[in-house]
């Protein structure tokens, strides 16, 4: 029974891509960023190889990387052009995006706008770019007194619509969201749209767990054929969101790392054979957009110290992956995502130890791997790795 868990690490970039200037990223590197809290900590990664990938160990000098380690190990470079979550996941679920999502620093359209309001009933505010947490606070209070929505967007290719739960009911503000879905697509097909729900009194305003996501469907992955070929494809977290729901058998939501990964270790204890798929976006929406460097940290530690309870519930035939789908480096004065590398790396009975890959040209080698290990037909983009990961 044959079971693959594959973790991101929502933002954990390891240094920047060659073309990280185009982005205005050079320098970035969120896992050296981290690092410099005295929260960091990080054992059990390292035991696993993480220090000695290519771009990590030369930022880690005091780090023992001459020793062994016990899994595979690489360095992952992204050939889709962006840097956003979308293009991210959907890279390593085998799809290259030939062009960015389409981004809008001065606000949407008003065609957009006023086409918005019209379906839904409901004046807007701000229509600017802004951190969730500032947006809400700002506009909060107006948006209470007369009911209207709080549309903003980031240096991401979102759409996002907060709304106090007490004003716009949850299931209301998911159906604005949709209406903006149908709205956003070719020219302005944004890569998400995010129902952002909060609650409280001014100026206490706080967001909730309710933030529901709203992608454009992606083409062909591998979560598609796994799911035509009759496996499980389990999605923890925002998986599903990301995905437009295409190719997953089972999705939980989650609350925070904390519950993704008690989410992952209820699910390892399951009998299935298939992907289990998590996303962890603490590091990301939490600490990475607010340049939050212990933050960071201390959830990079939390996520360590709860691994070894990930590798004791592996069966003899599972392989764990861990990889990130961008960077969000907080020590920068951006709090965008950054263009960087990503880590991979694979733990399990059959994996061999002390064996680094060196660095890849693209997130979708690991889609053709494991669709390859389910021996399921590649058709999608990628080179597997499999068979130099595999002991005999």
């Amino acid at each position: 029974m044959k079971r693959v868990f594959l973790i991101i690490l929502d933002s954990v970039g390891i240094g920047e891509l060659p073309d990280a200037g185009e982005y205005n990223d050079e320098g970035s590197h969120t896992l050296y960023a981290a690092s410099k809290s005295e929260y960091f900590s990080m054992p059990n990664m390292a035991r696993l190889g993480l220090f000695h990938i290519d771009g990590v160990k030369e930022k880690f000098p005091n780090m023992d990387t001459t020793g062994t380690f016990d899994g595979s190990i690489a360095r992952l470079g992204e050939k889709s052009k962006g840097k956003d979550t979308t293009t991210g996941h959907w890279e390593i679920a085998g799809i290259i995006s030939d062009r960015p999502f389409p981004v809008y620093p001065n606000g949407f359209p008003g065609e957009i706008i006023n086409e918005f309001e019209k379906r839904t009933g409901r004046k807007t505010l701000c229509n600017l770019p802004y951190s969730g947490t500032e947006v809400i606070k700002k506009y909060g209070r107006e948006h209470m007194d007369t009911g209207a929505l709080i549309v903003y967007t980031s240096a991401d290719s979102v759409f996002q619509i907060a709304a106090h739960e007490d004003v716009v009911p949850v299931q209301e503000l998911y159906r604005y969201c949709e209406i903006a879905r149908e709205l956003l697509q070719g020219e302005h097909g944004v890569g998400r749209v995010i129902a952002r729900p909060f609650i409280g009194t001014y100026p206490n305003f706080t967001r909730t767990a309710n933030r529901h996501d709203y992608s454009l469907a992606p083409g062909l992955t591998m979560l598609d054929q796994l799911k035509d070929a009759g496996f499980e494809v389990l999605g923890v977290g925002k998986i599903y969101d990301i995905f437009a729901g295409k190719g997953i058998t089972d999705t939980v939501r989650t609350e925070n790392n904390a519950d993704g990964i008690e989410k992952l270790i209820e699910r390892m204890h399951r009998d299935f054979c298939g992907l289990c798929f998590v996303n962890l976006v603490d590091f990301d929406m939490v600490y990475g957009h607010r340049n939050d460097i212990s933050g960071y940290a201390k959830a990079l530690s939390y996520f360590d110290g709860q691994l070894p309870r990930i590798i004791n519930s592996l069966r003899d035939e599972d392989i764990l992956i861990i990889t990130a789908d961008h960077g969000c480096d907080p020590s920068t004065p951006s709090t965008d995502h950054s263009r960087e590398y990503v880590p991979m790396v694979a733990y399990g009975r059959m994996i061999r130890k002390n064996n680094n890959l060196g660095t890849r040209d693209s997130f979708s080698d690991i889609a053709a791997t494991i669709l390859e290990y389910f021996n399921v037909g590649q058709h999608v983009e990628g080179v597997s790795f499999l068979k130099d990961i595999i002991n005999g």
